[in-house]
């Protein structure tokens, strides 16, 4: 398997389809780079070059005890854009995953970046703050870890159902779907997942937005159950210079599979403007 090796010696698995201007994926919690082929194989098939990996402690990359935390994750990123040596790559990235977007160029900068796409994504902040009225309680956040340390298959099965949507009026989201959603959770170490769950909702990013300064395409769905559209795509839409927000109407966290055409659409207009 292909993989990059980091500065604390963690493997960085990731898949590299097609030729043309890179565009890089990161994907969310507790998911791998196989949430993102949809639009891997839409994008490789009209002339761009897509690569995923798998954030450290998912997927097939290495499950380290420590690293796991939102600046880890962003060198992870600048490691693996400097190993294949990307240059004017878009950086696409869903849920915690737009977090890890953000943090990268907060950290990194863009001078090998030409635009940034977030889906779903967490910033500015997940968590409830005096700063940050409309986030969610802690105890939010202590239930997901309670949840995942008490069962974490069954907790994994009913949070695809509100990822998905499946439990709305007229769902039409099939078990398969809810199945992968399942495998590529269980695929994750109990360590990296259970310390991501705090590097999603309480990394606040509010100075990484405002260092964005290339065109950035902000993807949110209005009936988000995971990542509510209040407090982060209405709030970093401010934030970021050169943003546009596209508000998909019904859309739930999980519109990369959802609403896959819709998506492929819209990326493949905002990569060619």
């Amino acid at each position: 398997m292909p993989t990059i090796t980091t500065k604390d010696d963690s493997k960085i698995y990731y898949k590299d389809w097609g030729t043309g201007q890179p565009v890089v994926f990161s994907h969310g919690w507790p998911l791998s780079a196989d949430a993102w082929e949809d639009q891997m194989v839409f994008l490789a098939s009209h002339g761009y070059r897509a690569i995923a990996h798998d954030r450290r402690g998912h997927g097939r990359s290495s499950q380290p005890w420590n690293g796991n935390d939102m600046n880890t994750y962003a060198d992870d990123l600048a490691a693996l854009t400097e190993a294949l040596d990307l240059k004017d790559a878009i950086h696409v990235g869903h849920s915690a995953g737009g977090g890890e977007v953000v943090r990268y160029i907060g950290r990194h900068g863009t001078k090998r970046v030409a635009k940034a796409v977030l889906i779903g994504a967490v910033p500015p902040l997940m968590l409830k703050t005096d700063a940050n009225p409309g986030g969610l309680p802690i105890a939010v956040f202590d239930g997901i870890r309670a949840g995942v340390l008490a069962d974490r298959s069954q907790f994994f099965k009913d949070l695809a159902v509100t990822f998905y949507g499946s439990n709305r009026p007229g769902s039409t989201v099939s078990q398969g779907l809810r199945d992968s959603f399942w495998l590529q959770g269980m695929q994750s170490g109990l360590r990296g997942v259970f310390d991501c769950i705090k590097a999603f909702s309480e990394t606040d990013f509010t100075e990484d937005l405002k260092k964005i300064d290339v065109p950035t395409l902000i993807v949110h769905g209005d009936d988000d159950q995971i990542v509510p559209i209040a407090d982060s795509a209405m709030l970093a839409v401010r934030l970021v210079k050169k943003a546009t927000l596209k508000v998909y109407p019904g859309a739930p966290h999980g519109l990369c599979s959802t609403h896959k055409n819709q998506l492929n659409t819209d990326l493949l207009a905002f990569l060619r403007e």
